[in-house]
């Protein structure tokens, strides 16, 4: 076994689910990690669970499916989750009277929300609350509303925190937390901030699996979304890095590895 895993293999013998991050976990854009089937194939001959996690709100997650099918990768529906999902709960749980919605968000967003019943709530008209998702075709004039009703005192909840997203553009994605930062900077209000890493997200999983925290392990490429969630929910996490970084990111991963088979042959050996 690796030195890396070693004083934790009594730990990867109790490991029962595995929750990764998607986009710069196990593909890059319209690139699939080499490394990312046979890490699947091996935890499904290990008897381990997986969930694919992201926090990209700009595709539904039927798109999310499709895009693991074109891949190669079938898996049921309740196997991936996204910050919408955390945001269509959250909204039920904390605010069912919160119908009407002004959204910042793709058109496949407005119409995932759409589908739990929530109501694409027209520029000239008052919502409920206004929900911030990935915009990739923001319009001024909605940014502005946006911010005159939260400015108004209107309930205001954005999907998830990342600045910018992944790409092999070359171009900078920005992402909800950027939107939200333009929004909080006018308005001088913060939002309610779902996906990762608020641990509602594992704690979800961990409901649906009849897991603990301790037989979970957390894979990811971002210290403040992945890791952090890893940290908030009490489970262990794998950062996915070409090479260790110097300085070391905070909140640090319990094992950093430059791919997920790393993991995967350490789960193997740990149980032989």
């Amino acid at each position: 076994m690796d030195a890396l895993f070693l004083p934790y293999k009594d730990v990867l013998r109790k490991i029962r689910h595995v929750v990764m991050d998607m986009d710069g976990t196990i593909y890059h854009g319209n690139q699939l990690f080499p490394t990312t089937i046979p890490f699947l194939d091996r935890l499904k001959n290990l008897g381990i669970g997986f969930t694919f996690l992201t926090n990209n709100s700009s595709r539904s997650t039927d798109v999310y499916l499709q895009h693991l099918l074109d891949f190669g990768i079938s898996v049921p529906r309740e196997a991936m989750l996204s910050s919408t999902g955390n945001t269509v709960d959250y909204l039920k749980r904390f605010l069912p009277n919160a119908k009407r919605l002004f959204m910042l968000g793709t058109d496949s967003f407005r119409a995932e929300m759409q589908s739990f019943g929530f109501i694409d709530t027209p520029i000239d008209e008052e919502p409920d609350a206004v929900v911030t998702a990935f915009d990739t075709a923001l319009l001024y004039e909605r940014l502005c509303k946006a911010a005159w009703w939260i400015k108004h005192d209107k309930p205001w909840i954005a999907t998830h925190c990342d600045l910018e997203c992944p790409t092999q553009l070359e171009t900078t994605l920005v992402d909800c937390g950027s939107i939200t930062a333009c929004l909080t900077a006018v308005s001088g209000r913060k939002p309610i901030v779902l996906g990762k890493p608020n641990a509602a997200m594992m704690e979800t999983i961990l409901c649906a699996h009849h897991l603990q925290p301790e037989e979970v392990v957390m894979c990811g490429d971002r210290a403040y979304t992945d890791i952090q969630l890893a940290v908030n929910s009490g489970t262990y996490s794998a950062m996915i890095a070409p090479a260790v970084p110097d300085p070391l990111p905070v909140p640090c991963a319990t094992w950093i590895i430059p791919h997920l088979e790393k993991l995967g042959e350490a789960l193997s050996e740990a149980r032989q």
